[in-house]
């Protein structure tokens, strides 16, 4: 029986929507220390990569990286599910497949019971079980809010290997989700989603990103990232400023999960990451209305994945989209930028 508890009434944060912002981010990450020599590391911080890779010596790479949050929805099972789900895509962004997973787990133990929590860390299990890996362990704290992640493992053939500064100019850009998890997940802390669409977002975030395994053995994917707190734009920028490009995003070809999720927006269904996301990166954005920009800032959990593509594989990266049961049109393209600028315009 599903809990009566509304777990998102014990968080100010929102899934992905709680990240801190990029600005402030990058001043975080700012450091005197010298750099260490990167030996085998592959893959470190200096593109904002969806996670670290570590070269084994034999052709493979060992994948790692981590990803929690505070409560997205209120049923806990789902909110384990969602939050695991969102964690293993960074392996699947990378091309890689998961191997394992250790949760991160944070309980107000005096607030919540303890037989909601065990819901959280099941759901977390089930998505585990989903991807074909073990929960294999954890850590556990008592913290004033609910927080759930994973810490996880995976294997990629280097040869396979797909980063986000790897885009060139001329390809073709494509993204597996609709966007609007954001809004509507907003909509529904606000009293506002119906009653039919109050699964649209969920199912959205329980699908894994598999598909990306199989797209990195494409040799026309060029680069790959998953859209997740930073919205289609910050990830887009990211993806730009690693690989030294522009783009061009035509708002007519950006899918949503639902054209509801306009309405949702207009009623004022905006997530607070929404305005910490342009203010962070707006002025890298050219020709975007207000409400264009609330849906492309709109912060993704579980998102899809933002892939670049050589024109000569555009059909095949279609069709594979396609099979999975996902988004198989593109939705811009790769330019040169001006400048030394990375940025994105938006066409119409």
């Amino acid at each position: 029986m599903p809990s009566p508890v509304k777990l998102t009434q014990y968080s100010h944060g929102a899934g992905c929507g709680c990240k801190i912002a990029p600005d402030n981010l990058a001043h975080l990450l700012k450091s005197n220390l010298p750099k260490l020599p990167t030996g085998r590391l592959v893959v470190g911080n200096d593109d904002n990569d969806d996670a670290a890779v570590f070269d084994l010596g034999d052709g493979r790479g060992i994948i790692s990286t981590t990803d929690f949050f505070m409560p997205i929805v209120d049923d806990p099972f789902h909110f384990g599910q969602i939050a695991a789900a969102n964690a293993l895509s960074d392996i699947y962004a990378m091309g890689g497949q998961p191997l394992m997973a250790i949760a991160i787990f944070g309980w107000p133990v005096d607030t919540l019971p303890l037989d909601v929590g065990q819901q959280v860390i099941e759901g977390g299990r089930e998505t585990c079980h989903r991807a074909g890996v073990h929960l294999a362990g954890g850590h556990s704290i008592d913290a004033p809010e609910p927080i759930f992640g994973l810490a996880a493992t995976g294997i990629v053939p280097l040869q396979h290997l797909k980063q986000n500064s790897n885009a060139q100019v001329g390809d073709q850009l494509f993204l597996s989700k609709g966007l609007g998890v954001g809004v509507l997940t907003t909509a529904e802390k606000k009293g506002l989603l119906s009653t039919q669409h109050q699964d649209l977002a969920i199912q959205s975030m329980l699908k894994l990103n598999r598909v990306g395994a199989d797209l990195a053995t494409l040799p026309g994917v060029t680069a790959m990232t998953d859209v997740t707190g930073f919205g289609l734009l910050g990830h887009l920028l990211e993806l730009c400023r690693g690989s030294h490009v522009a783009a061009q995003l035509d708002m007519t070809a950006v899918p949503l999960l639902d054209p509801c999720v306009i309405d949702y927006r207009d009623r004022g269904a905006i997530p607070g990451g929404c305005t910490r996301n342009w203010r962070s990166y707006g002025k890298e954005v050219g020709n975007a209305t207000l409400g264009e920009q609330q849906l492309l800032c709109d912060p993704q959990t579980s998102g899809g994945l933002l892939i670049a593509v050589r024109p000569n594989a555009q059909t095949a990266v279609s069709k594979m989209l396609a099979d999975a049961g996902d988004y198989r049109h593109p939705i811009g393209r790769v330019i040169t930028h001006k400048h030394g600028q990375a940025r994105v315009e938006i066409t119409h």
